[in-house]
């Protein structure tokens, strides 16, 4: 039991170190910083920082180490691609979104996925599945207010928020079908140089034109800190304590937390029906994952 609790505390912690990214973002926007200097420092200091990391543990002594292929390590680096366009589709959406939208949003993957795993793997979903993603749709029309005719939907920040579902969708595939039997900072460190990667491709045009590396002092340290270092390690620490079901519950107080973590720190309001959405798509994600724990 006690090592559950310990892994339930890691998982719960690195679910919380990833909802802190849209609020920081926002204040980082409120600052001047663009999309190109925010995403770009992330995973520069991020990729560094898992570098350092992985260096410290060559110096352990570690059994049984399996050698990472080019091959291998080409798929984690492709995998990773998907990474940063989640980073960039979503840090897109929160300019036009509020925090609570934008991360509302990115939590369509849990039913993106078993659309995913119904295609790939030809497993069509049961019936406890169906009723869950008509729960989280449901819960997304309540939470991004979409019920209601008389209000203003932005589809730029809607559209890049589901992007960003769509790409962090394939994030998560990779992440539990590339390369599982490696070392997990390993991994995590070549999917963010692949995310590092795609993130120049993009936003290269912006890297000489009034670029400010200010950014690599503030929030760039942060959001590499919350975003790409910290959630591994309590990830991969906790995950085999209590098992992917159980995880995947615990995981999903990123969404409360990231709601309440606007509130506080920009003052973003949540109106309740807007939390009765967000308590439904939590217990969607329960009803999809419990029969797991």
């Amino acid at each position: 039991m006690n090592e559950k609790l310990k892994g339930g505390l890691y998982v719960a912690l690195g679910a919380s170190s990833y909802a802190m990214l849209t609020t920081c973002v926002k204040m980082a926007y409120r600052e001047g910083f663009s999309t190109a200097e925010i995403t770009l420092s992330q995973y520069i200091l991020g990729a560094l920082g898992l570098l350092f990391l992985n260096l410290l543990g060559r110096k352990a002594p570690i059994t049984n180490r399996t050698p990472l292929r080019g091959k291998t390590i080409f798929k984690l680096i492709a995998a990773g691609s998907s990474l940063g366009l989640t980073s960039a589709f979503l840090y897109s959406a929160v300019k036009y979104v509020s925090v609570s939208v934008g991360i509302v949003l990115l939590m369509q993957t849990v039913w993106m996925g078993v659309i995913v795993e119904m295609v790939i793997h030809k497993r069509p979903p049961g019936t406890r599945k169906i009723v869950a993603i008509l729960i989280i749709l449901t819960g997304t029309a309540l939470a991004t207010t979409l019920y209601r005719q008389t209000v203003q939907i932005n589809w730029i920040g809607f559209g890049w928020g589901i992007l960003a579902a769509m790409s962090y969708t394939a994030t998560m595939y990779s992440s539990n079908h590339v390369a599982v039997a490696f070392p997990p900072l390993m991994r995590s460190l070549y999917m963010i140089i692949g995310g590092l990667i795609v993130i120049i491709v993009i936003f290269h045009a912006h890297i000489t034109c009034d670029f400010s590396f200010r950014i690599f002092l503030g929030w760039g340290i942060i959001l590499s800190l919350f975003g790409t270092i910290l959630p591994p390690i309590l990830f991969t620490r906790g995950m085999p304590l209590i098992g992917m079901g159980l995880g995947a519950i615990i995981a999903s107080v990123e969404i409360p937390v990231s709601v309440s973590i606007a509130f506080v720190l920009i003052d973003e309001r949540v109106s309740a029906i807007q939390w009765v959405g967000v308590i439904l798509i939590l217990l969607a994600v329960i009803l999809m994952n419990f029969g797991k724990t």
